[in-house]
C-alpha cells in the first residue's frame, strides 16, 4: 500500500487538545468486535510507518493507527500543542470517540513517550504494551529533530527539506530503502499545505521533561521492548532499562536501524503476533 492508498483509507474524528477541537486522522481495519490494537508513530513520521505491520493484523484484531495531531493527515495548523503530553490527551479523546476502552498499544519513537504516559496514567486501559526504539527517560530529543525545530525549517526550500528527509528515511534505512516508504514519509511535510511549518512546530514541541516525569512504576501492562539493536538514536540500553523497571522482555532485532517496523516488517509482525497471543498477567 502506498501513501495515497493509505490516505484514502483513513477517517477522521474531532479530538480535544487542551480545550481546542482538532481533527485527528486515523486508519482503522479489522472486525469491530475484535480486541483493539493501537499503533503510534513518532517524529518525523505518521501512521503510514506501520504499513507493513498493522494491516496484516486486521484479520484477527481491530487495528487503529492514528496520525498524531499536527502530523500526517491530521490537522496541521496553528493554535494547539504537539507535545507528547498533549498527544496523550488527544489519544484518549480519539479512543473515547471510537468506543475503545481496553486495548493493546504498540509504539515507536515519540509515540512511545505518548504510550508510556498513557499506560502509566490509565493502567486499567492498556493490556499489552510494545515499545520499539521509543523515547523514554532522558533519551531524547536527538540533534536531527532539534534542528528541524529551528524557525528556518518553515521557510526552507523544498529541495533542501527533501534532502534532509532523504537523509533520514533513504539513508536511514537498513539496506536499500523502498521508494514508496521514503515518498510516503516525505508527503506530509512537502506535499500538504503548511507542511514545513507543521514539521517545525512538531519538532520544537519535543520536551524531555514529559518522559522524565513519567511514573514508570505505575505501568501494569505486559511489556515487550521489540528493539532494533543497531539504532544510534535510541540505543537498546534504554529498552533494557525500561524492561527492568516496568517488568518485561527485550527482543533485539538485528539488521535494523531506527525505522524498525519498516526494516524488519516480517519479523516484527511475527514477534508481535506471538506476544499479543499470550495470556496477560494479572493486574
Amino acid at each position: 500500500m502506498d501513501h495515497a492508498a493509505w490516505t484514502e483509507a483513513q477517517e477522521s474524528a474531532t479530538v480535544d487538545v487542551d480545550g481546542h477541537a482538532v481533527e485527528m486522522a486515523y486508519y482503522e481495519a479489522g472486525p469491530a468486535d475484535a480486541e483493539p490494537v493501537v499503533f503510534l508513530h513518532g517524529i518525523p513520521t505518521w501512521g503510514f510507518l506501520w504499513r507493513g505491520v498493522a494491516p496484516a493484523l486486521a484479520d484477527e484484531y481491530r487495528v487503529v493507527v492514528p496520525d498524531l495531531v499536527g502530523y500526517g493527515n491530521s490537522e496541521n495548523g496553528e493554535g494547539f500543542d504537539r507535545s507528547i503530553r498533549a498527544q496523550e490527551g488527544a489519544l484518549a479523546s480519539l479512543l473515547d470517540a471510537l468506543d475503545v476502552d481496553r486495548f493493546h498499544l504498540v509504539a515507536h519513537d515519540i509515540g512511545g513517550g505518548v504510550a508510556l504516559r498513557f499506560a502509566a496514567h490509565r493502567p486499567e486501559r492498556v493490556g499489552k504494551l510494545v515499545c520499539s526504539n521509543v523515547v523514554c527517560y532522558d533519551s531524547w530529543p536527538v540533534e536531527f529533530v532539534s534542528t528541524l525545530g529551528l524557525p528556518r525549517t518553515a521557510s526552507m526550500d523544498d529541495d533542501e527539506l527533501a534532502g534532509q528527509l532523504d537523509f533520514a528515511f533513504a539513508d536511514g534505512a537498513y539496506g536499500e530503502a523502498d521508494p514508496d516508504f521514503v515518498a510516503g514519509m516525505k508527503y506530509p511535510w512537502l506535499d500538504r499545505e503548511g507542511g514545513k511549518r507543521a514539521l517545525a512546530r512538531a519538532a520544537v514541541s519535543t520536551n524531555t521533561n514529559h518522559t522524565t516525569e513519567i511514573p514508570y512504576g505505575d505501568i501494569t501492562a505486559d511489556l515487550l521492548c521489540l528493539w532494533a539493536e543497531e539504532d544510534a538514536m535510541q540505543p537498546v540500553s534504554y529498552g533494557e532499562r525500561l524492561a527492568d523497571e516496568v517488568g518485561g522482555d527485550v527482543v533485539r532485532l538485528d539488521e535494523a536501524f531506527h525505522w524498525v517496523p519498516e526494516d524488519r516488517a516480517e519479523t516484527y509482525r511475527s514477534e508481535l503476533r506471538s506476544f499479543l497471543g499470550t495470556t496477560e498477567r494479572d493486574t
